[in-house]
């Protein structure tokens, strides 16, 4: 697949692919915050990934889903500059069958864009 990056101004940054456009800034300090940084993007993509594969476990053995959550929080380590962790928080909506929980977590556990954090692919670049 691939991505078109446009620069629309400041120091956002656009990029384009199969007909959405996802807007980026830096934060305010830099010269920014019209939109997201893109790292926030990238932990709200992880996020949203796990959300999304806790979703389709309710909806998928008609549980519903009223009161299902996910939260996100990032550790920062301040000597690397770095996350040191990345901790999710789910939670079940009532009357939530017991028996499935270990198998949600599982389930979230399946997210793609996780996944590629512990086999990352390599990166290439070519200059024009």
């Amino acid at each position: 697949m691939r991505y078109e990056v446009a620069f629309p101004g400041g120091v956002a940054v656009e990029a384009a692919f199969k007909g959405h456009t996802v807007r980026t800034d830096q934060p305010s300090p830099f010269g920014g915050d019209s939109a997201p940084a893109p790292f926030d993007l990238f932990i709200a993509s992880i996020a949203t990934c796990m959300g999304y594969y806790a979703l389709r476990f309710c909806q998928e053995r008609g549980i519903a889903t009223e009161g299902l959550g996910l939260s996100v929080e990032t550790v920062q380590n301040p000597e690397k500059k770095r996350l040191s962790a990345i901790k999710a928080a789910l939670t079940l909506p009532p009357g939530f069958p017991e028996k499935y929980a270990g198998a949600i977590r599982r389930a979230v556990d399946q997210c793609a864009v996780k996944k590629h954090m512990f086999e990352p692919p390599a990166f290439e670049m070519t200059v024009n």
